[in-house]
């Protein structure tokens, strides 16, 4: 039989795994929260700057607030990891290029779509990740394709109109969508062969620097429009990219694997919450029954072989 005492620490012991797993459910809520309304603050500050432009500052930015995590970990993990099957110069400019990519068919895209829209059209990388796997020979499950089913039939509602004709803006999140899962699989054969978080802040430098560059050579440029999207700048770079990552990758350590998977797809949701509140953005049943299937279908192909591992 169990003793008092011990009854005591596992109850004790029950009661601080539901505490850090609370804790870790309300963070990967507020990442969720954070990126949703990011689709809101890139669209709102292309109404003083580029595309191009809006990416490279913010990208920067975001690059520039992972430094002092970046000199931390270094300071705090000294003689560990010293050799490298990769070099961190050759996996951010791999990692960066895939980003600006990604990065630059979302924010072009948001020009002539909806915030709302764009959340969960981007949403789909998490479907197109398994998908793409299977070039490289990685096993799918049938989750993967319920999951493409439904979430196809819903970018149909969502994007598609009576004449079979999709939307340009929305085209181009699809194609983002696309790259962003490609981003994914990237980043998952490079992190575990350097530093994560120092690759996360060269990849996002690269995405800034090339940003930067196709702005200068094709966009108009002015301090006084900088100041203007100061505060969607702010937003996009130090909470969607810097803070939005660190947490994520932080949290995601400790995390319920199929609690993560849920809350996080909410950021699509969550866009669309942000695009009715702050620009007015409405979306029509067909949209909103259209967005509902996309939904399952990204929480189909997350948490089916999450569910299956754990039997």
């Amino acid at each position: 039989m169990m003793t008092g005492s011990k009854k005591n620490k596992t109850y004790s012991g029950m009661q601080e795994e539901k505490h850090h797993t609370f804790g870790a459910d309300c963070l990967l809520l507020l990442v969720a929260l954070i990126w949703g309304f990011g689709f809101v603050a890139q669209r709102a500050g292309m109404e003083h700057l580029g595309p191009y432009a809006f990416n490279g500052i913010r990208f920067l930015l975001g690059s520039c607030c992972l430094l002092p995590l970046v000199l931390r970990r270094q300071s705090t993990q000294q003689g560990q990891n010293k050799k490298k099957r990769i070099s961190l110069l050759k996996a951010g400019l791999t990692a960066g290029v895939m980003l600006f990519a990604a990065a630059t068919f979302q924010q072009v895209g948001l020009q002539y779509t909806t915030a709302g829209k764009a959340g969960f059209i981007t949403g789909l990388y998490v479907v197109l990740v398994p998908l793409i796997g299977l070039f490289w020979g990685q096993r799918t499950t049938a989750g993967t394709w319920l999951g493409a089913a439904s979430a196809v039939a819903g970018l149909y509602l969502l994007s598609v109109n009576e004449d079979f004709y999709i939307e340009p803006g929305d085209l181009l999140e699809l194609i983002g969508a696309v790259f962003w899962a490609g981003h994914v699989l990237v980043l998952a054969y490079l992190s575990p062969r350097t530093n994560p978080v120092r690759l996360a802040m060269v990849q996002f430098m690269v995405c800034g620097v090339l940003s930067l560059l196709v702005s200068f050579a094709t966009e108009p440029f002015s301090l006084n429009a900088i100041a203007g999207a100061a505060v969607p700048i702010i937003y996009g770079g130090v909470f969607s990219v810097a803070a939005g990552y660190t947490l994520q990758v932080v949290v995601q350590r400790k995390a319920h694997p199929s609690h993560a998977a849920i809350l996080l797809s909410l950021e699509a949701p969550f866009a669309a919450l942000g695009g009715w509140l702050l620009l007015n953005e409405i979306l029509s049943i067909r949209a909103v029954t259209g967005c509902a299937l996309m939904l399952a279908g990204m929480l189909a192909s997350q948490l089916w072989s999450i569910t299956r591992q754990n039997t």
